[in-house]
């Protein structure tokens, strides 16, 4: 038996209001009236396609052991890199043995369902046991375009293999066509939309119901066996629409009220969705459209009933917290925001330091001593424990899955930050060790000592002269 053994989900933290768009941008574009309800989920300034698909991954390593992935896909059309795989800087942040393949997908919104097709193969063919497929999507959109409301920021994971499978395989299917509803040449920072009634009508409309019978006719299977019909399609009537055309009573939400449209991920963040509340015995289909379709099936296993259920997607949507309209264009660089002079200073990243600490700086690894088992970070030969003190007896110690607690703190409101004041402070982890670590997705009103952190990976400092993206682990506070 082949398929899902596990998965998980993320959705940031912040949500845009369309409202809030409409009433301050609508006099410049009266076509957001038709999109003004609902939110969009947004990412923090410090994530991306790769923070994202890293936190993902992370949710979904609860119940798997992460030296047993034999190969990393990741899939975005929003990747910070072009040429550097994104896929081994998510190897080294989830600490993956150093012999797993990695492999970047990408170039159609499709993408997401074709690298989890490309899992299930390679399983099948025996080339891996184990493989971890994740996907994020962070797009750039014009100020007060459609697609700044329809767009969200997320990411989904799934752990594909042969043991202790939640979800069998049941199918796979192609469909190509060259359609071109929207399109982001090399080194265009925006995509291009062509007209909306064209892409409903051509391309959601006509593709998807097409893909979908030819995938009924090869299996000689019924659209009405499965429990939850999956596709992606940001129009509302549209996403009806299809419904009717493919006579089909199960179609799943889009999502769309309360996330948008997560581009290459979202066929697998709404698939994660109808897994946190998936019966042994659905049967779940699922389609991923760009130029064509990629289509895959799933069936519910009883496995499902005593698998633990990750944070997902569910319990992600619905820890949320509101983003004002300006403060959104200016974590999406749209506006032109003084940083002060402290921030002109644009230090070339060292290439040999970070390969020399790629450890400790993608993977948040440390030591801990052999001698006393005293855990610590930055990891340094010689042991902190003024009792030990013994040198050059350490085995490597990974903090990024531990908890913290914060032992002081402060807020800088000199240093140069997109979202002043700067916050950071020592933390405590569980089990021993302590570290300096910036806080983020909190508010420094709301932090105080002795509140819980757990760990996420983020973007700690962007390069924009020579588009270079560095990261680092930084400390999340758990409010109740």
């Amino acid at each position: 038996m082949i398929g899902i053994v596990s998965y998980g989900g993320y959705i940031p933290l912040r949500r845009l209001s369309r409202m809030q768009v409409v009433q301050q941008m609508a006099w410049y574009n009266s076509l957001l009236y038709s999109l003004m309800t609902g939110e969009r989920s947004v990412a923090n300034w410090d994530e991306d396609a790769i923070t994202m698909a890293v936190a993902a991954a992370v949710d979904a390593l609860q119940n798997v052991e992460q030296k047993s992935i034999d190969a990393v896909y990741a899939a975005s059309t929003s990747f910070p890199f072009d040429d550097r795989q994104n896929a081994a800087v998510i190897a080294e942040a989830l600490n993956c043995r150093n012999n797993v393949r990695t492999v970047d997908m990408a170039g159609s919104l499709k993408a997401g369902v074709s690298a989890v097709v490309a899992a299930l193969d390679a399983v099948e063919s025996d080339s891996a046991n184990k493989v971890m497929v994740t996907a994020g999507e962070r797009r750039f959109t014009r100020a007060a375009s459609t697609l700044e409301l329809m767009y969200g920021d997320g990411a989904a994971a799934l752990v594909v293999g042969r043991e202790n499978v939640i979800a069998e395989c049941i199918g796979s299917y192609s469909y190509h066509e060259d359609f071109v509803d929207h399109y982001r040449g090399a080194d265009k920072r925006f995509d291009y939309q062509w007209e909306e009634r064209f892409i409903r009508d051509e391309g959601f409309g006509r593709i998807i119901p097409t893909a979908i019978k030819l995938f009924c006719d090869h299996y000689h299977t019924d659209i009405n066996e499965f429990t939850s019909v999956i596709y992606p399609c940001p129009f509302a009537r549209e996403h009806a629409g299809i419904a009717k055309k493919i006579k089909s009573a199960h179609v799943y939400t889009n999502l769309h009220d309360g996330v948008g449209d997560t581009g290459v991920a979202h066929p697998l963040v709404m698939l994660c969705h109808a897994l946190d509340s998936a019966k042994p015995g659905d049967k779940i289909l699922v389609v991923g459209f760009g130029q064509g379709c990629e289509i895959v099936a799933f069936k519910v296993t009883d496995a499902i009933e005593s698998f633990k259920r990750p944070k997902g997607i569910t319990r992600s949507i619905a820890n949320k917290k509101d983003i004002p309209y300006p403060k959104y264009l200016k974590f999406r660089e749209l506006i032109d925001a003084d940083t002060s002079i402290r921030a002109e200073a644009v230090p070339n990243t060292s290439l040999t330091a970070l390969w020399r600490h790629r450890k400790m700086l993608n993977g948040f690894v440390g030591y801990k001593c052999k001698a006393c088992g005293t855990p610590q970070f930055p990891p340094y030969p010689i042991c902190v424990n003024p009792a030990c003190n013994k040198s050059d007896a350490m085995d490597d110690y990974v903090f990024s899955d531990k908890m913290g607690t914060v032992l002081m703190y402060t807020g800088d409101m000199l240093a140069a930050s997109v979202e002043p004041p700067a916050m950071y402070g020592l933390v405590e982890f569980d089990g021993g060790g302590r570290t300096l670590l910036d806080f983020t997705d909190c508010e420094l009103e709301k932090l105080s000592v002795g509140t819980k952190v757990a760990m996420s990976f983020r973007i700690h400092r962007q390069d924009s002269m020579r588009g270079f993206t560095g990261y680092f682990w930084k400390a999340v506070p758990i409010m109740e």
